[in-house]
């Protein structure tokens, strides 16, 4: 079984002991959540101490690879710029779409609390309130360790972004030797969090027992609404990219479809882009497009693009903040689709768990909202990610068909 697999067992093992507990044996409940919950707590720690070096080796790798592309001729500028174009239209969508979703799920007063594994909230409690964006000047840091102790995400992305650029202004036997080891420091954490996936199952179980304790099998309700939700922005962007196939270049919807579908039946089997390039490929020639532009775009597209990544951190933040009660201000939301586009371009080589956990998390913690549904939300991401896969692939065979009709 896999990852998500086994996670996803322990999510539903977990659930019903919960469930059974509170029902059948109330008084032995309150002493099983006192030993399980540090547990989850510990699991959940473990995933997060990765992130700040993961998020900083990723966003200098992805800089200097988006910075060779542009340097490699006009087709891979062009794919670049329809890259960092569509990313940013589906983080829009999905902070558009989203919200309007998850309006039309009734939601329980105490599904916040349950969803932050907390006991129910006492009288006079204070709500969750999103960090809003207090202008330019709290995006620069001045001490930028200072920041990264705070949890201040928002400046420590700035900051190495801008030394990610930096960086490529520099001569390649300079710049080299950072980008090397900046992929070392991306791989060896991807490799811890490899480590503490495989206690995953005992790390979900540990975090939803406790809240089915406390708030019953409701909280599975709204895990539900979070998967359709999900399910629901992927398919959006899927169907807007056979417009634009079909609007960009005046090819025949159907024959696009037509030629799509083994691509696309590959990656949702496969749940991965990257073995889904050889059937892209073929795919790409039934289309007729010309062999230069499918041996550079495609390959390229599989190495640096994925545009339901920016949705799906943006479509989180945005559960969150609805199981919070709470509404994200216009400019925190610019902020986290910014900050969505940019993590995207480093993530794209990194498994699903890893990914989820490393780049999702920087976004919600620039929001300010509470981190602790994450475990929970990497737990059911098993079924969205079949289609979260399949939107992907078509995104790439969407940028070859805009590419190759620029070129003809």
């Amino acid at each position: 079984m896999t990852d998500t697999r086994r996670m996803f067992g322990g999510l539903l093992g977990g659930a019903v002991a919960g469930v059974a507990l509170a029902r059948f044996a109330p008084a032995v409940a309150d002493r099983v959540v006192a030993v399980v919950e540090p547990l989850g707590t510990l699991w959940l720690n473990a995933l997060q101490m990765t992130v700040l070096p993961l998020i900083v080796s990723l966003l200098v790798v992805g800089v200097a690879q988006a910075a060779d592309i542009a340097a490699t001729g006009r087709i891979a500028r062009r794919a670049l710029a329809w890259i960092l174009g569509l990313s940013t239209g589906a983080a829009i969508l999905a902070a558009v779409l989203a919200p309007l979703l998850l309006a039309a799920v009734p939601r329980s007063a105490g599904l916040a609390a349950a969803l932050d594994g907390a006991a129910a909230p006492q009288p006079g409690a204070a709500a969750i309130t999103p960090a809003p964006v207090a202008g330019v000047t709290s995006l620069v840091p001045k001490n930028v360790f200072a920041a990264a102790a705070g949890g201040a995400v928002a400046p420590v992305v700035l900051f190495t972004l801008c030394f990610a650029i930096a960086l490529t202004t520099l001569e390649p036997a300079r710049r080299t030797p950072v980008v090397t080891l900046a992929q070392t420091v991306a791989e060896a954490m991807t490799r811890i969090v490899g480590w503490v996936l495989r206690a995953g199952p005992v790390g979900v179980c540990a975090l939803i027992l406790p809240v089915t304790v406390r708030a019953g099998g409701g909280v599975l309700g709204a895990l539900g609404a979070y998967v359709v939700m999900l399910v629901a922005v992927y398919l959006a962007i899927t169907a807007l990219l056979y417009a634009l196939v079909r609007v960009g270049r005046g090819e025949e919807l159907a024959r696009f479809a037509t030629a799509a579908l083994p691509a696309q039946l590959v990656a949702a089997s496969t749940q991965s882009s990257l073995a889904s390039l050889p059937a892209m490929m073929v795919s790409a020639q039934r289309l007729g497009y010309p062999a230069g532009v499918c041996g550079l775009v495609l390959p390229l597209a599989v190495s640096l693009f994925r545009i339901t990544s920016p949705a799906q951190y943006v479509a989180v933040a945005s559960f969150i903040a609805w199981a919070n009660g709470v509404e994200l201000a216009a400019g925190t939301l610019s902020l986290a689709i910014l900050m969505s586009v940019v993590i995207s371009l480093g993530s794209v080589g990194l498994p699903g768990q890893a990914s989820f956990m490393g780049t999702v998390l920087p976004v919600v913690q620039s929001a300010g909202l509470p981190l602790e549904p994450l475990g929970l939300l990497l737990a059911v991401d098993l079924v969205p990610d079949v289609f979260a896969t399949v939107g992907n692939v078509t995104g790439d065979l969407a940028l070859a068909s805009r590419i190759a009709g620029a070129e003809r």
